[in-house]
């Protein structure tokens, strides 16, 4: 079962290899993992999406806590949370074809953010099923180029409610 743990730091150097080394250590293969800095500059949240039992979470989670810059940590509930990722897909486009593949990026509201001689440049920004429901009617024509932001994730509601 995947887990997507929020987990807020104090955004200092080595925090980010301390984090990842516990996962590491415990054995947890990190599936996804962005890290930026919050509306506080003192602090960065980590989007850290594992593959893993309950039971073997709850410890990893206890190890996590017990690092001084963790701050705080939540597992968050897919029907409670909204999560988002970011694709940019470099796609073969010759010119009797790139009409179709600009129609398919504006059907999933994708934006085409370069346009070459053979290849258009495509960004996403979306659910996981939504970036890989546009990958795949883009296979066909080519891919070249592919690159993931992982999912970063906030639990539903304001920040006053929780």
């Amino acid at each position: 079962m995947k887990h997507t743990l929020s987990v807020l730091v104090e955004n200092k150097p080595g925090v980010l290899a301390r984090v990842s080394g516990l996962f590491g250590r415990r054995g947890f293969n990190i599936d996804s993992l962005a890290v930026g800095p919050t509306d506080d500059e003192r602090l960065s949240r980590m989007t850290i999406v594992i593959d893993g039992e309950t039971h073997s979470l709850e410890q990893v989670a206890k190890q996590l806590h017990k690092l001084i810059n963790v701050l705080k940590i939540n597992d968050l509930d897919p029907g409670e949370s909204i999560e988002r990722e970011l694709m940019l897909i470099r796609v073969n486009a010759q010119p009797a074809v790139r009409a179709e593949v600009v129609e398919i990026a504006n059907i999933f509201r994708a934006k085409i953010v370069d346009v070459a001689r053979s290849t258009v440049t495509i960004e996403v920004t979306g659910t996981a099923e939504k970036t890989m429901g546009l990958l795949d009617l883009l296979r066909p024509y080519g891919i070249k180029e592919l690159v993931r932001t992982g999912k970063i994730a906030l639990a539903r509601g304001s920040k006053e409610e929780k």
